[in-house]
């Protein structure tokens, strides 16, 4: 089996070509393949490459747990890449199709930079879903571990919640995994935890549903830009810096958002049959 290896900000994906492997991969050989001591190591598998009869690119990501993601910013900039590297695709917008919605990417750079309209932010409770009474999902408290905090959810066809509080490290880790399971959360949710710089930049700390503790991502970078602007704490053009790097997001009207971001090749990985071999 043979597989691309990409990374946005430090957030790596290996890139699984269907026209290759027209068959969806089971979750085990997702965990395996993913597992970064018995496998090739990555924060999810993206599969596609295949073009529908309207000439667009339909594509599945799967997270290192074997569950699928409706949509990632950071895996739609590289599975972009991945297209315009195939020459699949040329420097001129194009169109992927993903469980959490369309998208129109553009690849710019040589490669290097990915332009992605990613559609609309919703802070909806039935869309987002989070339980309870119908009603945006702005600026709500929220207790983790006996630490009281106050939160937005959104989606951007899939789930966030954006803690309105700044996070170490550790601290993302040890709030993200409960917020991530919190029974409010149906589908669970991705997590970000918020720290604004001024009106056009945020810090954020991630936690990724089925990932765990990402140094970037780019729908959490929509998501968490989306609730500063919402708040009134930041304008329109925002700056998301992470550990891994920095992405800039646009709000447009409706909360329709562009975000553009760096992407980097690590190289063609093919993997020995033994990986898959029972232990």
């Amino acid at each position: 089996m043979k597989l691309q290896k990409y990374h946005g900000l430090g957030n790596d994906y290996l890139v699984l070509d269907s026209r290759d492997h027209p068959n969806l991969p089971a979750s085990e050989t997702i965990r395996r393949i993913c597992d970064r001591h018995r496998g090739a190591g990555s924060d999810g598998i993206l599969w596609g490459g295949t073009p529908n009869d309207q000439g667009q690119f339909p594509l599945r990501i799967f997270n290192p747990d074997g569950s699928e993601a409706e949509k990632s910013g950071n895996g739609l900039r590289i599975f972009a890449r991945f297209l315009w590297d195939c020459k699949a695709v040329s420097a001129q917008p194009f169109q992927i199709e993903t469980p959490g919605g369309r998208v129109e990417a553009q690849v710019q750079e040589q490669g290097r930079m990915v332009v992605v309209e990613m559609g609309k932010v919703s802070f909806d409770s039935t869309r987002i879903p989070v339980v309870g009474e119908p009603r945006e999902v702005v600026d709500e408290p929220i207790t983790v571990l006996g630490q009281e905090l106050r939160y937005t959810a959104a989606t951007i066809g899939n789930p966030h919640c954006v803690v309105q509080h700044p996070a170490t490290p550790e601290q993302a880790c040890e709030w993200g995994e409960v917020l991530e399971n919190e029974p409010r959360f149906p589908n669970r949710t991705n997590v970000q935890f918020l720290e604004v710089l001024d009106r056009n930049a945020i810090r954020i700390q991630i936690w990724e549903r089925g990932a765990g503790y990402t140094l970037a991502s780019g729908s959490s970078s929509c998501a968490a830009a989306s609730v500063a602007h919402r708040l009134g704490w930041c304008d329109p053009e925002i700056a998301v810096h992470m550990p891994g790097g920095r992405i800039d997001i646009t709000i447009q009207a409706g909360y329709a958002i562009r975000m553009r971001g760096p992407v980097a090749r690590v190289g063609e990985i093919s993997l020995h049959p033994e990986v898959f071999a029972e232990e």
